[in-house]
């Protein structure tokens, strides 16, 4: 199995919903988070910490939790393929070697970067550079699966044929 197209991809508009959820648990927090993850994407970070922006991952992910409450199984499988795929994508060495860290500790950064949203997410894709090192988010990696098992009692069978878990994206950690 290559590390191309490998089972079920997330579609355009499960992409779509998933970033548009995320957006708008972040608007819902207002201005402070908006201006910490702008100065991330930006560069223009200056003195901003990962624990900046973490102090308000907890009031992310409580929200994230309430804007789900009403999605049905199918939606949480859907939105579970879509952050398996973004953590894959960027499950790679020039990634881990800004943001560093154990095995588990890349994926919870990895996590961190897809909380962050589209733009961050794209930035740090694009340029590895940009991203934070020490960010850590557990909670995004498994949030859609651990939603479903919590709600309908299944752990959530994507059908993408990929893992999240690090060093599983061969063409991103060349030899």
């Amino acid at each position: 199995m290559t590390d191309t197209v490998q089972g079920r991809l997330p579609t355009a508009e499960e992409e779509a919903r998933f970033w548009a959820l995320i957006e708008s648990v972040w608007a819902s927090l207002g201005d402070e988070p908006a201006a910490l993850r702008r100065a991330l994407v930006s560069g223009d970070d200056g003195n901003i910490e990962p624990a900046g922006i973490g102090a308000w991952l907890n009031r992310f992910h409580e929200r994230l939790v309430e804007a789900t409450a009403e999605l049905t199984a199918p939606e949480l499988v859907a939105l579970d393929r879509v952050v398996e795929r973004k953590l894959y994508d960027i499950d790679r060495a020039d990634v881990h070697e800004v943001t560093d860290g154990s095995d588990d500790g890349f994926l919870y950064a990895r996590g961190f970067i897809v909380a962050l949203g589209r733009d961050y997410y794209e930035a740090v894709r694009a340029d590895p550079a940009s991203a934070a090192c020490d960010g850590s988010f557990e909670r995004m990696c498994y949030f859609f699966a651990s939603r479903l098992e919590d709600r309908f009692g299944t752990w959530p069978d994507t059908g993408s044929g990929i893992s999240r878990e690090t060093g599983s994206n061969h063409a991103g950690w060349p030899d």
